[in-house]
């Protein structure tokens, strides 16, 4: 095992597209990392400069403190695992399993016995005569990892594993993952764009957007202390709601009605001298049914009305949505736009009017009515429209800041 290092790493292309822009990055050894981000962000450019699959055009790259930048993929001591199996059709489980030690001419019975406990591991052990087209999907994907387990590789780097499996199956197996990195110990690097799958899966996830680190924190971190609008909408399911403000005698001022600041949001929002103009970000957990909601609890926040047009009744919580009344404040502001581009998720909150509420599934709001909802002021969030910054994270908590203080 090793810690993997990646200091200002650049990918250009001949044409001088640049898929991966000065990504500095450490992956502590037997650390899981997950990096996630929309499609051509860089996410997966970069796992293959690990594997050496794709060339370094600047920066280092240090896997267990040797530098790798011109060594083959073989000489790399790692082991991939993708999106397709990639299994050969005509050979048994036990067969696919124990090929490349076969190549690598290791003796038959050391072969045996690394296939037999990788399937052991694997609860594969009664599929090892079997051939590929007799087995599931999630048994398929277990072969592939149990080919590159065999190896007993330095690092494992996954990209997008789980994406040819159905709902049900990725769920089943990101457990799976996670029991087994957690019992092999080994430093593994996982790219995905779900970021259910990043927020399920890793110890530390990278959020990358247009070939940058956009932040670098544990699921909870990014979650709770979003350094920009990007990683605020990206990350959450739901994701966060978006809407404009304006900063008035130490109180946002929204067309849900005025929140007030708590002291550390006004003394961050001092020393970053934002404007008067910012954008409220609030999860949508963060409302709730107004009568549900304690007298001891409303001083917290504050109630307004909406008009229900959707709900969605999940079992253990119930999905409102609420159109906004934004009275000419439309937001245009170019951080969401591209937010709802590069996520290409209808739910971002970014590009439409629709608010998103996660009530408490006693609620009595039906659609179409005029109900009493409550929001949380402590937990909103507020970013500045130009920068689209995190105001209360401070200048040195922002994108590149939080992406520079926990990769390093």
């Amino acid at each position: 095992m090793a810690d993997i290092v990646l200091d200002k790493v650049t990918k250009r292309f001949p044409d001088g597209a640049l898929a991966v822009d000065k990504v500095s990055l450490t992956i502590a050894d037997g650390e899981l990392v997950i990096l996630v981000g929309p499609s051509g962000c860089g996410k997966s450019t970069t796992l293959n400069m690990i594997a050496g699959l794709e060339d370094i055009s600047e920066g280092e790259l240090r896997i267990g403190g040797k530098v790798v930048n011109n060594k083959a993929p073989k000489d790399r001591d790692i082991a991939m695992v993708f999106q397709s199996y990639a299994l050969y059709p005509h050979m048994t489980v036990r067969e696919n399993m124990g090929f490349a030690l076969k190549l690598a001419k290791t003796p038959k019975a050391t072969i045996d016995e690394k296939v037999n406990e990788a399937a052991r591991i694997l609860d594969l052990t009664e599929h090892l005569g079997r051939k590929p087209a007799n087995l599931s999907g999630g048994q398929r994907q277990r072969v592939a990892m149990g080919r590159a387990i065999v190896r007993n590789p330095a690092a494992f780097l996954m990209d997008e594993p789980l994406s040819n499996l159905d709902a049900k199956l990725r769920v089943q197996m990101r457990t799976e993952v996670s029991r087994l990195q957690r019992r092999l110990g080994t430093t593994t690097v996982y790219v995905t764009h779900d970021q259910t799958e990043a927020m399920t899966l890793g110890d530390r996830v990278a959020v990358m957007r247009r070939g940058q680190l956009q932040q670098v924190g544990t699921p909870q971190q990014l979650y709770d202390e979003p350094g920009n609008l990007f990683v605020a909408g990206f990350i959450g399911s739901p994701a966060m709601n978006f809407i404009a403000g304006a900063v008035e005698e130490g109180k946002v001022r929204t067309w849900l009605g005025d929140m007030p600041l708590a002291g550390h949001m006004r003394q961050a929002l001092e020393r970053a001298r934002a404007g008067r103009d910012v954008i409220v970000g609030i999860r949508p957990e963060d409302f709730e049914d107004a009568s549900l909601v304690s007298a001891g609890n409303r001083s917290s926040g504050m109630t307004f009305h909406a008009s229900i047009d959707v709900l969605e009744s999940m079992g253990s919580d119930v999905f409102a949505y609420f159109t906004q009344d934004v009275k000419g404040q439309a937001m245009k502001v170019a951080e969401l736009e591209e937010l709802a581009r590069d996520s290409g998720r209808a739910d971002t909150g970014s590009s439409a009017d629709t608010l998103t509420a996660r009530l408490d599934p006693a609620t009595r709001v039906r659609e179409g009515a005029d109900v009493e909802l409550w929001v949380d002021v402590r937990s909103i969030h507020v970013f500045d429209p130009g920068s689209g910054k995190n105001v209360a994270l401070g200048d040195g908590s922002g994108a590149a800041g939080a992406a520079g203080a926990a990769a390093s």
